[in-house]
């Protein structure tokens, strides 16, 4: 290797070294977030025991009404709750190790491209969460964009890769070292650039999928509540009907303070539930689908973000006409209502 090899090499370690110090406030902050996550739900509250108010499964349900792409994944483990209970446990640990792995500056590289992973995940799953800003979207592609920044860093001089490299520098020679740890690798400035632009086209297409935030109108999908109403029928002296929570506020329900049925032919009530009545509908009345419950609250019903139940309400001794046609009417408290047409037997 001849004398200017050698000096092109330590100004390439230099560089690398420079930029890690640059990224280290970044580092330190988002290796804090992600080990946050662990030590929230494992040492300051018990958030990974099913049978608790505040289990980190519900919050993953909120996810599912919008996810972009994952929602077949979220929706089996939620209609499988042992499975869900083993990922999030599962997904907790790897965040608290990839949290402090982050923090400590060890595996520098190859855990950066595990933040881009969860980050991504944060992103594709609740991006479209957010009363007040765009909060999970913002997480999301900023930790996709941390991510990034920090495999081409690296840990620099402030990590424990660099003790390692002090300490075994017949390592340092070895190429999957430097992409595993941190130090100085070669990247080819058209693969910054590329990846680069790549993150710049993610941030943009999810903005715009969530938000509207690049053209066209913006929408805040959690502001408040929707409830897509299906499969309304009349079966014997029981009304039965499906509803599913789609948007809204993540940490508020929706609570339903009426339920009626008018016939379409004569405009009448035929069936009319109070939030007084809903308040008591027995547990057999509501068949829950997922982690998210729908249950009879102090004064109405309430459903949460991405609860989807099956209703099923006794009507008593009420005549369903089948030439008559009926609307199923749901009322929520701030007044909104949602229809749906209900099937009679002919």
């Amino acid at each position: 290797m001849t004398a200017d090899a050698v000096d092109e090499n330590k100004i390439t370690e230099r560089h690398f070294a420079t930029a890690a110090l640059f990224a280290l406030p970044v580092r330190l902050v988002i290796g804090w977030t992600y080990f946050s996550a662990f030590w929230r739900r494992v040492s300051l509250e018990d958030k990974l025991n099913p049978d608790v108010p505040g289990y980190v499964g519900e919050k993953f349900n909120h996810f599912l009404p919008n996810a972009l792409g994952i929602g077949p994944i979220i929706e089996h483990l939620l209609t499988h709750p042992g499975q869900l209970a083993v990922a999030m446990t599962v997904f907790t640990i790897v965040e608290g190790i990839v949290g402090i792995c982050v923090i400590i500056g060890l595996f520098t590289r190859i855990m950066s491209l595990a933040v881009l992973g969860l980050a991504l995940g944060i992103l594709l799953s609740a991006g479209w969460l957010g009363t007040t800003c765009l909060d999970e979207w913002q997480i999301g592609i900023l930790g996709v964009a941390s991510g990034f920044m920090l495999f081409l860093s690296g840990g620099g001089r402030y990590s424990v890769d660099h003790v390692l490299s002090a300490r075994y520098p017949r390592l340092t020679q070895r190429t999957w070292f430097g992409w595993l740890t941190s130090g100085a690798v070669t990247i080819k400035t058209p693969a910054v650039l590329v990846g680069s632009l790549v993150i710049l086209a993610l941030t943009l297409f999810t903005n715009q999928q969530f938000h509207g935030g690049v053209y066209g109108p913006l929408h805040n999908k959690s502001v408040a509540p929707k409830i897509e109403v299906s499969e309304a029928r009349v079966a014997g002296n029981s009304l039965q009907f499906q509803l599913y929570r789609t948007e809204g506020a993540d940490v508020y329900g929706s609570f339903l303070i009426g339920v009626s049925v008018v016939a379409d032919t004569a405009g009448d009530t035929v069936v009319q539930l109070d939030g007084a009545q809903l308040s008591r509908l027995p547990e057999t009345a509501i068949a829950n689908r997922y982690v998210a419950k729908v249950r009879p609250g102090a004064h109405s019903l309430i459903v949460p973000l991405g609860a989807k139940a099956q209703l099923t309400i006794d009507t008593g001794p009420i005549r369903w006409h089948a030439e008559h046609s009926y609307t199923l009417v749901l009322t929520d408290i701030n007044g909104a209502t949602w229809k749906q047409a209900i099937e009679t037997a002919s």
